[in-house]
C-alpha cells in the first residue's frame, strides 16, 4: 500500500507448507503461538494466554533485555480454519488498537495466508511489515514444521 493517511494499513500474503488447519492452530494454540507470535529468537521468556472465541481476550508477554513487551486484544471473528480477526495493541508503545485479519486458504498441500492490519499509521507500516516477516519466518521454522 502507498496510502499515507491515518487509516493506513498493511496487507501481506505468504504461502506455507502446512494445511489450513495446522496453520490456524499455530495462531490459536498457546504452545504453538508461543514459538513465533509476537516474539523473537532472543527472548528471555514468553507467555501466551489465548481465549479463542468471539469476545475472548488474548495476551502475549515477551521478555527481552529485561523488558516485558505485552501485546493484547480481543477476538472479533473466529471461523476455524479459514479466518481469524482480532484487535491488537501494545500499550508500551501506544494506547491505540489496530484490527488484524488473518485469512487462510488451501493451496494444494499447503496454504496461502493473507494478513491485513488495519488502522496502522503510515509511519509504522515498514517496521510492522518487517516484524510480521520475521514472525512468519519463525512460524515456518518452529510452529508448523
Amino acid at each position: 500500500m502507498t496510502q499515507t493517511t491515518a487509516a493506513q494499513g498493511l496487507r501481506m500474503t505468504r504461502r506455507f507448507d502446512a494445511s489450513p488447519e495446522r496453520l490456524f492452530e499455530a495462531w490459536t494454540e498457546p504452545n504453538l503461538a508461543s514459538r513465533w507470535l509476537f516474539t523473537t529468537a532472543s527472548r528471555e521468556s514468553h507467555s501466551a494466554e489465548l481465549d479463542v472465541r468471539v469476545g475472548g481476550k488474548w495476551t502475549i508477554v515477551d521478555r527481552r533485555d529485561g523488558v516485558d513487551y505485552r501485546a493484547l486484544g480481543e477476538y472479533l471473528e473466529v471461523d476455524r480454519p479459514r479466518r481469524l480477526v482480532f484487535s491488537f495493541g501494545m500499550p508500551l508503545f501506544s494506547p491505540a488498537f489496530d484490527r488484524v485479519v488473518v485469512e487462510i486458504a488451501p493451496d494444494g498441500q499447503g496454504s496461502i495466508l493473507t494478513l491485513i492490519q488495519e488502522r496502522l499509521p503510515a509511519e509504522a507500516v515498514a517496521a510492522t511489515e518487517q516484524g510480521w516477516r520475521e514472525m512468519f519466518d519463525l512460524l515456518e521454522r518452529t510452529a508448523i514444521s
